[in-house]
């Protein structure tokens, strides 16, 4: 089976785009396959759904494609076309495109808990410093920490409190990884297993919860760990959704790692750095690595993979056991949470 996730709402005029990739092999003629789409999740719902498939015995390989091509759009068509992520009837005035929904977020997190400026330089710097050690990077550049916090021509603010350094890029990209039981994988030189693959869809108005809470994030995380039968401290490393800083400082809190409104302690005391006791964002994140929107979450999972499998050249670290992935599309509303392990 094969299924694709391919986010779309405009980028490009081609749709039915499952068929498409059909055309890698001939020997793929034939085989079912599907397109799913969840905004910036797209790619993780493609893996949950290939991992449902095998569950059910619908299926026992399954290949999952993610892929988004964006940059042949104007930038301004890029904002509106990401909007669509957002609800309309209550978003549509934001200025900024997607940008201007967590600018919004920002300025409402630093009202009620002080500014955080300093916090969120520091989550853009880690991340692109990791991701000087991705191949697959888009952009792999140290910027540093005072070029991150500045303001300045180079980095001038996008929306609300956000500078350029605190978006995540506009990318082409693809990414691709097999599925099959856990009978099959044994038999392979290396396999990966899903402890855990937690789905869950929150209110898309903004108006209906506490924006600042993240809640479906955290109910993700609290089921996954659950399911698993671990803690976050059994957690070698995470991959999470840096769509721009403050959602990673918001995230830290809804997983656990900080208090509500505390989650600047959580960078500040180097507890998410390379070298820290939870490693978040080694490959660089959607900061570095690019947030090409079908493809995100299948990259997670491959690069969380390749950790786990010591495959993971200069971005290695020290033999991790279970890696954590969390990734969401909106502002919170689609959450997907998935822990693997090594398992041959």
């Amino acid at each position: 089976e094969i299924v694709l996730g391919h986010f779309n709402a405009g980028f490009s005029a081609q749709d039915f785009t499952a068929a498409l990739v059909l055309q890698a092999d001939d020997r793929l003629r034939f085989k079912p396959a599907t397109r799913v789409e969840n905004a910036c999740a797209t790619g993780s719902a493609a893996v949950h759904q290939g991992i449902r498939a095998i569950e059910a015995k619908a299926a026992r390989v399954v290949l999952v494609v993610g892929v988004e091509q964006m940059t042949a759009t104007p930038g301004p068509v890029i904002g509106e076309i990401l909007k669509k992520a957002s609800y309309l009837k209550e978003d549509a005035d934001i200025p900024g495109g997607f940008a201007g929904i967590f600018g919004v977020i920002a300025d409402k997190y630093f009202q009620r808990h002080g500014d955080q400026s300093d916090a969120l330089a520091m989550i853009a710097a880690k991340n692109h410093k990791n991701g000087v050690h991705n191949p697959y990077a888009q952009m792999r550049k140290d910027l540093g920490f005072e070029f991150c916090r500045a303001e300045s021509e180079k980095n001038p603010k996008v929306a609300g409190p956000l500078k350029r350094t605190d978006c995540s890029l506009v990318s082409d990209g693809a990414a691709a990884l097999v599925l099959t039981d856990v009978g099959t994988a044994l038999k392979m030189k290396r396999a990966i297993a899903f402890r855990a693959a937690e789905h869950v869809q929150d209110f898309l108005p903004m108006s209906k919860r506490d924006i600042l809470k993240f809640d479906g994030c955290a109910q993700a995380w609290s089921k996954a760990l659950k399911h698993a039968g671990v803690s976050l401290d059994d957690l070698s490393f995470v991959e999470t959704h840096d769509c721009f800083t403050i959602a990673e400082l918001i995230e830290y809190e809804a997983m656990g790692l900080a208090p509500e409104g505390r989650g600047a302690d959580v960078i500040r005391d180097g507890i998410t750095a390379i070298d820290g006791k939870l490693p978040i964002n080694p490959s660089g994140g959607l900061k570095s690595k690019g947030h090409p929107i079908g493809a995100t979450g299948v990259s997670m999972h491959v690069l969380t993979s390749m950790q786990l499998a010591g495959e993971a050249g200069d971005m290695q670290l020290n033999a991790p056991k279970l890696g954590g992935i969390f990734n969401m599309g909106g502002a919170a509303v689609a959450n997907y949470c998935s822990i693997l392990e090594r398992i041959r």
